[in-house]
Protein backbone atom coordinates (compact mmCIF):
# COMPACT_ATOMS: atom_id res chain seq x y z
CA UNK A 1 0.00 0.00 0.00
CA UNK A 2 0.90 3.18 -0.90
CA UNK A 3 2.70 5.53 2.21
CA UNK A 4 0.48 8.14 3.23
CA UNK A 5 2.80 10.25 5.61
CA UNK A 6 5.27 9.87 2.46
CA UNK A 7 2.82 11.80 0.09
CA UNK A 8 1.43 14.73 2.42
CA UNK A 9 4.57 14.48 4.71
CA UNK A 10 2.76 13.64 8.23
CA UNK A 11 0.86 10.29 9.70
CA UNK A 12 -3.00 9.95 10.05
CA UNK A 13 -4.19 11.50 13.15
CA UNK A 14 -6.67 9.38 15.60
CA UNK A 15 -9.04 11.92 16.50
CA UNK A 16 -12.16 10.66 18.69
CA UNK A 17 -14.08 14.11 17.06
CA UNK A 18 -13.80 15.30 13.68
CA UNK A 19 -11.56 17.75 13.30
CA UNK A 20 -12.26 21.20 12.48
CA UNK A 21 -11.75 23.87 9.54
CA UNK A 22 -8.44 24.24 9.79
CA UNK A 23 -7.08 21.32 10.43
CA UNK A 24 -9.45 18.94 8.16
CA UNK A 25 -8.52 20.33 4.79
CA UNK A 26 -5.49 18.17 2.67
CA UNK A 27 -5.86 14.94 4.92
CA UNK A 28 -7.54 12.05 6.16
CA UNK A 29 -8.29 11.31 9.53
CA UNK A 30 -9.60 8.79 12.03
CA UNK A 31 -12.42 9.14 13.90
CA UNK A 32 -12.08 6.56 16.47
CA UNK A 33 -15.61 7.25 17.74
CA UNK A 34 -16.81 5.60 14.41
CA UNK A 35 -14.09 3.78 13.64
CA UNK A 36 -13.77 5.39 10.17
CA UNK A 37 -11.24 7.01 7.90
CA UNK A 38 -12.72 10.62 7.01
CA UNK A 39 -11.40 13.43 4.63
CA UNK A 40 -12.76 16.86 3.61
CA UNK A 41 -14.57 16.94 -0.25
CA UNK A 42 -14.73 20.05 -2.36
CA UNK A 43 -18.45 20.78 -3.20
CA UNK A 44 -19.86 22.91 -5.75
CA UNK A 45 -23.26 23.78 -5.48
CA UNK A 46 -26.07 26.87 -5.98
CA UNK A 47 -27.90 28.29 -2.45
CA UNK A 48 -30.83 30.86 -1.57
CA UNK A 49 -30.11 33.15 0.07
CA UNK A 50 -31.71 36.48 0.81
CA UNK A 51 -34.06 38.75 -1.83
CA UNK A 52 -33.72 41.93 -3.44
CA UNK A 53 -35.89 44.77 -1.63
CA UNK A 54 -37.21 45.45 -5.52
CA UNK A 55 -37.25 42.99 -8.06
CA UNK A 56 -36.06 44.04 -11.40
CA UNK A 57 -33.51 42.60 -14.10
CA UNK A 58 -31.28 44.19 -16.81
CA UNK A 59 -29.22 45.86 -14.01
CA UNK A 60 -25.68 47.45 -13.75
CA UNK A 61 -23.20 45.57 -11.21
CA UNK A 62 -19.71 46.17 -10.21
CA UNK A 63 -17.00 44.27 -10.76
CA UNK A 64 -17.03 43.12 -6.83
CA UNK A 65 -16.12 40.03 -4.03
CA UNK A 66 -19.69 38.34 -2.62
CA UNK A 67 -19.21 40.03 0.13
CA UNK A 68 -19.55 43.79 -0.88
CA UNK A 69 -21.49 43.49 -3.77
CA UNK A 70 -22.83 46.72 -5.84
CA UNK A 71 -26.37 46.28 -8.44
CA UNK A 72 -28.20 49.41 -9.51
CA UNK A 73 -30.70 51.19 -12.32
CA UNK A 74 -32.99 47.82 -13.90
CA UNK A 75 -36.42 47.39 -15.64
CA UNK A 76 -38.72 50.11 -14.54
CA UNK A 77 -36.02 52.63 -15.26
CA UNK A 78 -35.38 52.27 -12.02
CA UNK A 79 -33.36 54.53 -9.76
CA UNK A 80 -32.62 52.08 -6.52
CA UNK A 81 -28.84 50.87 -6.10
CA UNK A 82 -28.60 48.19 -3.59
CA UNK A 83 -25.43 46.72 -1.26
CA UNK A 84 -24.99 42.68 -0.91
CA UNK A 85 -22.97 41.64 2.32
CA UNK A 86 -22.85 38.18 1.44
CA UNK A 87 -25.84 38.06 3.62
CA UNK A 88 -28.68 40.33 2.57
CA UNK A 89 -29.18 43.66 0.82
CA UNK A 90 -29.39 46.69 2.01
CA UNK A 91 -30.53 49.95 0.06
CA UNK A 92 -27.47 52.80 -1.03
CA UNK A 93 -28.14 55.89 -3.00
CA UNK A 94 -30.32 56.56 -5.79
CA UNK A 95 -29.21 56.68 -9.68
CA UNK A 96 -29.61 60.58 -10.87
CA UNK A 97 -31.39 59.01 -14.00
CA UNK A 98 -33.42 56.33 -13.77
CA UNK A 99 -32.51 53.48 -16.38
CA UNK A 100 -31.71 49.48 -17.66
CA UNK A 101 -29.44 47.67 -19.81
CA UNK A 102 -26.81 50.23 -18.48
CA UNK A 103 -22.83 48.70 -18.34
CA UNK A 104 -21.39 49.14 -14.78
CA UNK A 105 -18.03 48.20 -13.23
CA UNK A 106 -15.82 49.47 -10.04
CA UNK A 107 -16.83 48.52 -6.36
CA UNK A 108 -19.20 49.00 -4.00
CA UNK A 109 -17.95 52.38 -3.23
CA UNK A 110 -16.27 53.44 -6.07
CA UNK A 111 -18.28 52.21 -8.71
CA UNK A 112 -19.95 53.35 -11.95
CA UNK A 113 -22.68 53.17 -14.55
CA UNK A 114 -22.88 54.05 -17.86
CA UNK A 115 -25.28 54.16 -20.83
CA UNK A 116 -28.52 52.52 -20.81
CA UNK A 117 -32.17 52.53 -21.82
CA UNK A 118 -35.00 55.17 -20.78
CA UNK A 119 -37.87 56.27 -22.92
CA UNK A 120 -39.03 58.44 -24.09
CA UNK A 121 -37.15 58.68 -27.19
CA UNK A 122 -34.11 58.75 -27.92
CA UNK A 123 -34.38 56.06 -25.30
CA UNK A 124 -30.60 55.24 -25.75
CA UNK A 125 -28.34 56.71 -23.27
CA UNK A 126 -24.58 57.84 -23.05
CA UNK A 127 -25.20 59.39 -19.72
CA UNK A 128 -22.51 58.05 -17.16
CA UNK A 129 -22.26 58.01 -13.38
CA UNK A 130 -19.72 57.43 -10.49
CA UNK A 131 -21.06 56.31 -6.72
CA UNK A 132 -18.92 56.74 -3.93
CA UNK A 133 -20.64 54.60 -1.76
CA UNK A 134 -23.39 57.09 -0.36
CA UNK A 135 -24.41 58.95 -3.49
CA UNK A 136 -24.46 58.84 -6.99
CA UNK A 137 -22.66 61.83 -9.41
CA UNK A 138 -22.99 62.77 -13.11
CA UNK A 139 -19.51 62.70 -15.04
CA UNK A 140 -18.51 62.57 -18.41
CA UNK A 141 -20.28 61.04 -20.66
CA UNK A 142 -19.89 58.21 -23.01
CA UNK A 143 -18.87 59.57 -27.09
CA UNK A 144 -21.79 57.54 -28.56
CA UNK A 145 -25.33 56.28 -26.58
CA UNK A 146 -25.33 52.83 -26.22
CA UNK A 147 -26.75 50.04 -23.83
CA UNK A 148 -26.44 46.50 -23.14
CA UNK A 149 -22.11 46.55 -23.18
CA UNK A 150 -20.25 44.29 -20.98
CA UNK A 151 -18.36 46.06 -18.26
CA UNK A 152 -14.85 45.19 -16.47
CA UNK A 153 -12.33 47.11 -14.42
CA UNK A 154 -12.56 49.44 -11.49
CA UNK A 155 -13.69 53.19 -11.48
CA UNK A 156 -10.48 54.78 -12.37
CA UNK A 157 -9.27 52.01 -15.20
CA UNK A 158 -12.76 50.38 -16.03
CA UNK A 159 -14.19 49.63 -20.09
CA UNK A 160 -17.36 48.77 -21.70
CA UNK A 161 -17.28 46.31 -24.51
CA UNK A 162 -20.14 45.70 -27.49
CA UNK A 163 -23.68 46.59 -26.86
CA UNK A 164 -26.70 48.40 -29.01
CA UNK A 165 -27.06 49.77 -31.51
CA UNK A 166 -24.43 46.69 -33.23
CA UNK A 167 -21.38 47.96 -31.60
CA UNK A 168 -18.30 46.06 -31.23
CA UNK A 169 -15.91 48.63 -30.00
CA UNK A 170 -14.80 49.05 -26.50
CA UNK A 171 -14.10 52.29 -24.47
CA UNK A 172 -11.89 52.47 -21.71
CA UNK A 173 -12.70 55.45 -19.14
CA UNK A 174 -9.61 56.37 -16.37
CA UNK A 175 -11.60 58.12 -13.62
CA UNK A 176 -12.07 61.58 -15.93
CA UNK A 177 -12.18 60.50 -19.90
CA UNK A 178 -13.78 58.10 -22.60
CA UNK A 179 -11.26 56.72 -24.74
CA UNK A 180 -10.96 54.03 -27.84
CA UNK A 181 -9.79 50.56 -26.81
CA UNK A 182 -9.88 47.25 -29.01
CA UNK A 183 -12.75 45.92 -31.24
CA UNK A 184 -14.23 42.89 -30.98
CA UNK A 185 -14.57 40.83 -34.23
CA UNK A 186 -17.24 41.51 -36.45
CA UNK A 187 -20.87 40.41 -35.87
CA UNK A 188 -19.78 40.41 -31.90
CA UNK A 189 -21.93 43.05 -30.62
CA UNK A 190 -22.35 41.30 -27.24
CA UNK A 191 -25.68 42.68 -26.95
CA UNK A 192 -26.87 42.15 -23.11
CA UNK A 193 -23.02 40.51 -22.27
CA UNK A 194 -21.51 40.39 -19.12
CA UNK A 195 -17.94 40.69 -18.75
CA UNK A 196 -15.53 40.62 -15.70
CA UNK A 197 -11.78 41.10 -14.71
CA UNK A 198 -9.53 44.07 -15.24
CA UNK A 199 -8.93 46.66 -17.71
CA UNK A 200 -5.75 45.13 -19.29
CA UNK A 201 -6.89 40.72 -18.13
CA UNK A 202 -10.74 41.33 -18.88
CA UNK A 203 -13.17 38.37 -20.20
CA UNK A 204 -16.73 37.95 -22.09
CA UNK A 205 -18.08 35.17 -22.33
CA UNK A 206 -21.95 35.72 -21.42
CA UNK A 207 -23.84 37.28 -24.61
CA UNK A 208 -25.29 36.78 -28.13
CA UNK A 209 -22.42 34.36 -28.74
CA UNK A 210 -20.94 31.50 -27.43
CA UNK A 211 -17.63 32.41 -28.12
CA UNK A 212 -15.23 34.18 -25.44
CA UNK A 213 -12.68 36.50 -25.44
CA UNK A 214 -9.61 37.91 -23.31
CA UNK A 215 -8.46 41.49 -23.64
CA UNK A 216 -4.68 42.75 -22.69
CA UNK A 217 -6.07 46.38 -22.56
CA UNK A 218 -5.45 46.66 -25.96
CA UNK A 219 -6.73 43.72 -28.16
CA UNK A 220 -9.89 41.29 -28.19
CA UNK A 221 -8.47 37.46 -28.31
CA UNK A 222 -10.99 35.06 -29.45
CA UNK A 223 -11.33 31.88 -26.91
CA UNK A 224 -13.12 28.87 -26.42
CA UNK A 225 -16.80 28.35 -26.64
CA UNK A 226 -19.15 27.73 -23.91
CA UNK A 227 -21.09 24.77 -24.10
CA UNK A 228 -24.83 26.28 -23.57
CA UNK A 229 -26.43 29.78 -24.52
CA UNK A 230 -25.43 32.62 -21.79
CA UNK A 231 -27.11 35.26 -23.68
CA UNK A 232 -28.11 37.99 -20.52
CA UNK A 233 -26.16 35.96 -18.24
CA UNK A 234 -23.13 36.96 -16.17
CA UNK A 235 -19.56 36.83 -15.97
CA UNK A 236 -17.73 36.82 -12.82
CA UNK A 237 -14.29 35.94 -11.82
CA UNK A 238 -10.59 37.10 -13.41
CA UNK A 239 -9.57 36.16 -16.51
CA UNK A 240 -7.84 33.27 -15.26
CA UNK A 241 -10.68 31.96 -13.44
CA UNK A 242 -14.32 33.27 -14.68
CA UNK A 243 -17.85 31.85 -13.97
CA UNK A 244 -20.47 32.05 -16.44
CA UNK A 245 -24.10 31.30 -15.58
CA UNK A 246 -27.36 31.88 -16.54
CA UNK A 247 -29.34 33.88 -19.54
CA UNK A 248 -31.82 32.46 -21.99
CA UNK A 249 -31.57 30.34 -24.75
CA UNK A 250 -33.26 30.92 -28.44
CA UNK A 251 -36.74 32.96 -28.47
CA UNK A 252 -39.09 30.38 -26.49
CA UNK A 253 -36.49 27.59 -25.58
CA UNK A 254 -36.55 28.57 -21.94
CA UNK A 255 -33.48 30.44 -19.56
CA UNK A 256 -30.14 28.37 -18.78
CA UNK A 257 -30.10 27.10 -15.37
CA UNK A 258 -25.95 25.96 -16.12
CA UNK A 259 -22.77 27.46 -14.89
CA UNK A 260 -19.46 27.11 -16.62
CA UNK A 261 -16.10 27.76 -15.31
CA UNK A 262 -12.82 29.18 -17.06
CA UNK A 263 -9.36 28.43 -16.37
CA UNK A 264 -7.77 30.77 -18.49
CA UNK A 265 -7.84 27.97 -21.26
CA UNK A 266 -10.99 26.16 -21.49
CA UNK A 267 -14.39 25.74 -20.11
CA UNK A 268 -15.90 22.79 -17.93
CA UNK A 269 -19.63 22.67 -17.14
CA UNK A 270 -19.97 22.63 -12.81
CA UNK A 271 -21.96 20.12 -11.58
CA UNK A 272 -23.88 23.46 -9.73
CA UNK A 273 -27.09 24.66 -11.69
CA UNK A 274 -29.22 27.36 -10.64
CA UNK A 275 -32.78 27.15 -9.11
CA UNK A 276 -33.95 29.66 -11.04
CA UNK A 277 -32.93 30.44 -14.97
CA UNK A 278 -32.71 33.58 -15.46
CA UNK A 279 -31.44 36.46 -17.33
CA UNK A 280 -30.82 40.35 -17.33
CA UNK A 281 -29.04 39.66 -13.43
CA UNK A 282 -27.54 41.46 -11.12
CA UNK A 283 -24.21 39.86 -9.97
CA UNK A 284 -20.78 39.62 -8.19
CA UNK A 285 -17.96 37.06 -7.42
CA UNK A 286 -14.23 38.17 -7.93
CA UNK A 287 -12.20 35.26 -7.18
CA UNK A 288 -13.66 32.33 -9.36
CA UNK A 289 -14.81 29.88 -6.28
CA UNK A 290 -17.58 32.47 -5.69
CA UNK A 291 -20.29 34.46 -6.68
CA UNK A 292 -23.71 35.78 -6.27
CA UNK A 293 -27.13 36.26 -8.88
CA UNK A 294 -29.58 39.05 -7.75
CA UNK A 295 -33.14 39.44 -9.48
CA UNK A 296 -33.49 38.70 -13.54
CA UNK A 297 -36.41 37.92 -15.66
CA UNK A 298 -37.59 34.06 -15.92
CA UNK A 299 -39.32 35.33 -19.12
CA UNK A 300 -42.02 35.81 -18.35
CA UNK A 301 -41.63 36.91 -14.38
CA UNK A 302 -39.47 39.02 -12.79
CA UNK A 303 -37.65 38.01 -9.69
CA UNK A 304 -36.09 39.74 -6.72
CA UNK A 305 -34.26 35.81 -5.78
CA UNK A 306 -31.17 36.02 -4.81
CA UNK A 307 -28.81 32.65 -5.21
CA UNK A 308 -25.05 32.04 -4.16
CA UNK A 309 -22.32 29.88 -6.09
CA UNK A 310 -19.75 28.25 -3.92
CA UNK A 311 -16.39 25.74 -4.73
CA UNK A 312 -15.13 25.00 -1.13
CA UNK A 313 -14.87 22.32 1.49
CA UNK A 314 -17.76 23.82 3.52
CA UNK A 315 -21.79 23.12 2.66
CA UNK A 316 -24.00 26.06 3.27
CA UNK A 317 -27.03 25.50 4.43
CA UNK A 318 -29.33 28.67 3.51
CA UNK A 319 -31.22 31.03 6.03
CA UNK A 320 -35.27 30.15 6.12
CA UNK A 321 -37.87 29.94 7.67
CA UNK A 322 -39.96 27.13 8.33
CA UNK A 323 -43.32 25.84 10.04
CA UNK A 324 -43.23 25.55 13.85
CA UNK A 325 -46.46 23.98 15.74
CA UNK A 326 -49.35 26.35 15.89
CA UNK A 327 -50.65 28.03 18.67
CA UNK A 328 -53.38 26.85 20.41
CA UNK A 329 -55.46 30.04 20.38
CA UNK A 330 -55.29 31.57 17.46
CA UNK A 331 -54.97 35.75 17.27
CA UNK A 332 -53.55 38.90 16.38
CA UNK A 333 -52.20 42.00 18.13
CA UNK A 334 -50.46 39.69 21.46
CA UNK A 335 -47.14 39.93 22.97
CA UNK A 336 -44.01 38.15 22.40
CA UNK A 337 -40.86 37.02 24.00
CA UNK A 338 -38.47 34.95 24.76
CA UNK A 339 -36.41 32.43 22.76
CA UNK A 340 -36.83 30.20 19.71
CA UNK A 341 -36.70 27.11 21.68
CA UNK A 342 -38.10 28.74 25.07
CA UNK A 343 -40.81 31.42 23.70
CA UNK A 344 -44.06 32.40 25.21
CA UNK A 345 -47.05 34.47 23.63
CA UNK A 346 -49.52 36.62 25.87
CA UNK A 347 -52.94 38.03 25.14
CA UNK A 348 -53.89 39.31 21.95
CA UNK A 349 -57.07 39.58 20.26
CA UNK A 350 -59.57 36.47 18.73
CA UNK A 351 -63.17 37.73 19.27
CA UNK A 352 -62.38 40.02 22.28
CA UNK A 353 -59.43 41.05 24.37
CA UNK A 354 -57.39 37.66 25.08
CA UNK A 355 -55.64 36.86 28.67
CA UNK A 356 -54.78 33.22 27.25
CA UNK A 357 -50.61 32.95 27.40
CA UNK A 358 -48.86 30.20 25.63
CA UNK A 359 -45.01 28.74 26.38
CA UNK A 360 -42.71 27.03 23.23
CA UNK A 361 -40.54 24.31 23.67
CA UNK A 362 -39.45 24.59 19.99
CA UNK A 363 -41.92 22.38 18.49
CA UNK A 364 -45.32 22.94 20.15
CA UNK A 365 -47.23 25.32 22.60
CA UNK A 366 -48.76 24.85 26.02
CA UNK A 367 -51.43 26.81 27.76
CA UNK A 368 -50.43 28.18 30.93
CA UNK A 369 -52.32 30.52 33.57
CA UNK A 370 -54.37 33.55 32.19
CA UNK A 371 -53.02 37.18 32.13
CA UNK A 372 -55.07 38.85 35.23
CA UNK A 373 -56.28 41.50 32.81
CA UNK A 374 -57.20 40.47 29.18
CA UNK A 375 -55.61 42.44 26.77
CA UNK A 376 -54.59 43.09 23.23
CA UNK A 377 -51.30 45.48 21.61
CA UNK A 378 -49.76 44.27 24.79
CA UNK A 379 -46.67 45.71 25.64
CA UNK A 380 -43.38 42.93 26.69
CA UNK A 381 -40.29 42.04 27.80
CA UNK A 382 -37.96 39.18 28.96
CA UNK A 383 -37.69 35.54 29.33
CA UNK A 384 -39.98 32.61 29.54
CA UNK A 385 -39.75 31.91 32.68
CA UNK A 386 -39.46 36.25 34.03
CA UNK A 387 -41.58 38.33 31.32
CA UNK A 388 -43.20 41.49 31.90
CA UNK A 389 -46.32 42.46 30.20
CA UNK A 390 -48.09 46.21 30.19
CA UNK A 391 -50.05 48.78 28.85
CA UNK A 392 -52.99 47.55 26.00
CA UNK A 393 -56.17 47.84 24.87
CA UNK A 394 -59.00 48.00 25.19
CA UNK A 395 -58.78 51.92 26.03
CA UNK A 396 -55.39 52.70 27.35
CA UNK A 397 -54.96 50.43 29.79
CA UNK A 398 -51.16 51.07 32.88
CA UNK A 399 -51.34 47.67 34.52
CA UNK A 400 -48.12 45.96 34.04
CA UNK A 401 -47.90 42.47 35.36
CA UNK A 402 -44.97 39.95 35.51
CA UNK A 403 -44.66 36.06 34.51
CA UNK A 404 -42.56 33.92 36.54
CA UNK A 405 -43.15 31.16 34.29
CA UNK A 406 -46.43 30.01 35.66
CA UNK A 407 -48.33 32.63 36.48
CA UNK A 408 -48.90 36.07 36.20
CA UNK A 409 -48.57 39.00 39.17
CA UNK A 410 -49.87 42.69 39.19
CA UNK A 411 -47.11 45.58 39.60
CA UNK A 412 -46.88 49.21 39.78
CA UNK A 413 -48.62 50.92 37.04
CA UNK A 414 -47.25 52.79 33.93
CA UNK A 415 -46.79 56.52 34.58
CA UNK A 416 -49.52 56.68 31.84
CA UNK A 417 -51.90 54.43 30.27
CA UNK A 418 -51.73 53.17 26.62
CA UNK A 419 -52.08 50.55 23.86
CA UNK A 420 -50.18 49.73 20.96
CA UNK A 421 -47.19 50.07 22.82
CA UNK A 422 -43.71 48.60 22.13
CA UNK A 423 -41.13 47.07 24.65
CA UNK A 424 -37.81 45.11 25.16
CA UNK A 425 -35.44 44.70 27.94
CA UNK A 426 -35.81 42.46 31.03
CA UNK A 427 -38.38 42.43 33.90
CA UNK A 428 -36.36 44.30 36.13
CA UNK A 429 -35.26 46.64 33.68
CA UNK A 430 -37.69 46.50 30.78
CA UNK A 431 -38.08 49.56 28.53
CA UNK A 432 -41.82 51.06 26.91
CA UNK A 433 -41.77 53.38 24.05
CA UNK A 434 -44.86 54.74 21.74
CA UNK A 435 -48.40 53.74 21.75
CA UNK A 436 -51.63 55.46 21.95
CA UNK A 437 -52.74 57.59 24.45
CA UNK A 438 -55.59 59.28 22.91
CA UNK A 439 -53.21 60.57 20.65
CA UNK A 440 -50.11 58.73 18.98
CA UNK A 441 -47.25 58.83 21.70
CA UNK A 442 -43.53 59.47 21.79
CA UNK A 443 -43.08 58.58 25.49
CA UNK A 444 -41.15 56.44 26.98
CA UNK A 445 -40.71 54.76 30.55
CA UNK A 446 -38.09 52.47 31.77
CA UNK A 447 -39.22 49.73 34.78
CA UNK A 448 -36.79 48.82 37.17
CA UNK A 449 -38.94 45.82 38.79
CA UNK A 450 -40.27 48.03 40.62
CA UNK A 451 -41.91 50.62 39.52
CA UNK A 452 -41.56 52.96 36.11
CA UNK A 453 -39.57 56.22 35.76
CA UNK A 454 -39.77 58.82 32.52
CA UNK A 455 -37.30 58.09 30.03
CA UNK A 456 -36.12 60.50 27.01
CA UNK A 457 -39.16 61.08 24.57
CA UNK A 458 -38.89 58.98 20.97
CA UNK A 459 -37.83 61.67 18.25
CA UNK A 460 -40.83 59.82 16.00
CA UNK A 461 -44.04 59.32 17.57
CA UNK A 462 -45.94 56.30 16.83
CA UNK A 463 -47.73 52.92 17.90
CA UNK A 464 -47.64 49.17 17.51
CA UNK A 465 -43.57 49.76 16.99
CA UNK A 466 -41.78 46.63 17.88
CA UNK A 467 -38.33 46.52 20.19
CA UNK A 468 -35.09 44.51 20.29
CA UNK A 469 -32.23 45.08 22.75
CA UNK A 470 -31.94 46.37 26.18
CA UNK A 471 -32.53 49.61 28.47
CA UNK A 472 -29.08 51.01 27.74
CA UNK A 473 -29.33 49.63 24.11
CA UNK A 474 -32.67 49.22 22.88
CA UNK A 475 -34.06 49.83 19.51
CA UNK A 476 -37.76 51.27 18.62
CA UNK A 477 -38.43 49.97 14.96
CA UNK A 478 -41.34 50.45 12.27
CA UNK A 479 -44.53 51.77 13.49
CA UNK A 480 -47.05 54.34 12.87
CA UNK A 481 -49.58 56.14 11.44
CA UNK A 482 -48.46 57.08 8.80
CA UNK A 483 -46.49 54.35 7.48
CA UNK A 484 -42.84 54.52 8.97
CA UNK A 485 -39.73 52.43 8.83
CA UNK A 486 -37.67 54.66 11.15
CA UNK A 487 -35.51 52.92 13.84
CA UNK A 488 -34.40 54.62 16.96
CA UNK A 489 -31.14 53.22 19.25
CA UNK A 490 -32.00 54.50 22.71
CA UNK A 491 -28.65 54.61 25.03
CA UNK A 492 -30.51 54.94 28.56
CA UNK A 493 -31.39 58.15 28.42
CA UNK A 494 -31.98 59.65 25.08
CA UNK A 495 -32.98 57.83 21.50
CA UNK A 496 -31.43 58.51 18.18
CA UNK A 497 -32.25 58.16 14.74
CA UNK A 498 -30.43 55.08 12.79
CA UNK A 499 -31.13 53.62 9.15
CA UNK A 500 -34.70 53.12 8.34
CA UNK A 501 -36.18 49.64 7.32
CA UNK A 502 -36.01 48.89 3.82
CA UNK A 503 -39.31 47.92 3.28
CA UNK A 504 -41.46 50.57 5.17
CA UNK A 505 -44.50 48.73 7.67
CA UNK A 506 -47.32 50.52 9.61
CA UNK A 507 -48.12 48.50 12.11
CA UNK A 508 -47.89 44.68 13.47
CA UNK A 509 -44.13 43.79 12.57
CA UNK A 510 -42.26 41.91 14.54
CA UNK A 511 -38.90 41.30 16.16
CA UNK A 512 -36.22 39.19 18.11
CA UNK A 513 -37.31 39.70 22.06
CA UNK A 514 -33.42 38.29 22.57
CA UNK A 515 -32.23 40.07 19.60
CA UNK A 516 -29.30 43.09 20.22
CA UNK A 517 -29.16 46.67 19.30
CA UNK A 518 -26.38 45.67 16.88
CA UNK A 519 -28.07 42.26 15.97
CA UNK A 520 -31.48 42.63 15.73
CA UNK A 521 -34.32 41.04 13.41
CA UNK A 522 -37.62 42.26 12.57
CA UNK A 523 -40.45 40.32 10.12
CA UNK A 524 -43.76 40.75 8.99
CA UNK A 525 -46.20 43.80 9.06
CA UNK A 526 -48.96 45.03 7.30
CA UNK A 527 -48.16 48.03 5.16
CA UNK A 528 -51.65 49.27 4.28
CA UNK A 529 -55.09 47.92 5.32
CA UNK A 530 -54.83 45.49 8.22
CA UNK A 531 -55.42 42.24 5.82
CA UNK A 532 -52.15 43.45 3.37
CA UNK A 533 -49.79 41.44 5.46
CA UNK A 534 -46.08 40.77 4.47
CA UNK A 535 -43.67 37.91 4.65
CA UNK A 536 -40.58 40.50 4.16
CA UNK A 537 -37.76 39.94 7.04
CA UNK A 538 -34.71 42.05 7.33
CA UNK A 539 -31.77 42.03 9.67
CA UNK A 540 -29.88 44.99 11.40
CA UNK A 541 -25.93 45.50 12.23
CA UNK A 542 -26.34 48.88 14.49
CA UNK A 543 -26.36 50.84 11.49
CA UNK A 544 -28.50 49.88 8.19
CA UNK A 545 -30.86 47.06 7.42
CA UNK A 546 -31.07 43.98 5.04
CA UNK A 547 -33.21 41.56 3.48
CA UNK A 548 -33.32 38.28 5.05
CA UNK A 549 -35.13 35.03 3.95
CA UNK A 550 -38.65 36.33 3.23
CA UNK A 551 -41.44 34.29 5.79
CA UNK A 552 -43.88 31.22 4.31
CA UNK A 553 -47.00 33.68 5.38
CA UNK A 554 -46.87 36.94 4.23
CA UNK A 555 -48.58 38.52 7.33
CA UNK A 556 -49.23 41.71 10.00
CA UNK A 557 -49.97 42.06 13.54
CA UNK A 558 -47.44 39.28 14.85
CA UNK A 559 -45.48 38.63 17.57
CA UNK A 560 -41.97 37.54 18.04
CA UNK A 561 -39.12 36.04 19.76
CA UNK A 562 -35.84 34.69 19.55
CA UNK A 563 -32.18 35.86 18.43
CA UNK A 564 -31.20 37.04 14.65
CA UNK A 565 -29.87 33.75 13.83
CA UNK A 566 -32.77 31.76 15.60
CA UNK A 567 -36.24 33.34 15.36
CA UNK A 568 -40.02 32.72 16.27
CA UNK A 569 -42.87 34.13 14.87
CA UNK A 570 -46.59 33.44 15.45
CA UNK A 571 -49.70 34.68 14.98
CA UNK A 572 -51.30 36.79 12.50
CA UNK A 573 -54.32 39.09 11.37
CA UNK A 574 -57.23 37.61 11.38
CA UNK A 575 -56.88 35.26 14.57
CA UNK A 576 -54.24 32.98 13.14
CA UNK A 577 -52.50 30.23 15.26
CA UNK A 578 -49.49 30.09 12.27
CA UNK A 579 -45.90 29.69 13.96
CA UNK A 580 -42.98 29.87 11.75
CA UNK A 581 -39.31 29.40 12.75
CA UNK A 582 -36.10 30.86 11.37
CA UNK A 583 -32.52 29.91 11.32
CA UNK A 584 -29.93 31.62 9.48
CA UNK A 585 -27.19 30.51 7.61
CA UNK A 586 -25.17 28.08 8.52
CA UNK A 587 -21.46 26.65 7.39
CA UNK A 588 -19.93 23.45 7.77
CA UNK A 589 -17.20 21.24 6.73
CA UNK A 590 -18.35 18.18 3.48
CA UNK A 591 -16.84 15.40 5.60
CA UNK A 592 -16.63 12.45 3.93
CA UNK A 593 -16.14 8.71 4.82
CA UNK A 594 -12.99 7.34 2.86
CA UNK A 595 -14.22 4.10 1.43
CA UNK A 596 -11.45 1.62 2.18
CA UNK A 597 -12.99 -1.25 1.01
CA UNK A 598 -9.93 -1.47 -2.11
CA UNK A 599 -6.76 -0.60 0.08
Amino acid sequence: MTDYKAIVGKGIKVVSTNLDNAEAEGQIWFNSTTGEFKDVVNIEAWSSASPLSTPRFNMGSGNTPVTAGLIFGGSGKSTATENYDGTGWSTGGALGTGRYQLSGFGTQTAGLGAGGYASPSPGDKALVEEYNGTSWSEVNDLPAARRGAAGFGTQTAGAIAGGVPNLNTTLHYDGTNWTSGGTLPAGQDRTEGGGTGTLTAGFLAAGDNRTSFEYDGSSWTAGPSTSSDHDGGSDTGIQTAAITFGGFLSPGSGQVTSTELYNGTSFTTSPATMANGRYGIGNGGFTGTSAFAGGGDKNPGTIADTEEYNSSINVLTAGAWATGGSLNTGRYFLGGTGTQTAGLAFGGFDSSASGKTEQYDGSTWSEQNDLGTARYTIGGAGIQTAALGFGGGPGTKNETEEYNGTSWSEQNNLSTGRRSIGGTGTQTAGLAFGGFTGSISDATEEYDGTSWTNGGALNTARRISSGSGTQTAGLAIGGGPPNTGATEEYNGSAWSESGDLIISRRTGGASNGAGTQTAALYFGGAPGAPSTGTGATEGYDGTSWSTRPSMATARGYIAGAGSQTLALAFGKYPAGAQTEEFTAETSALNIKTVDTTNI
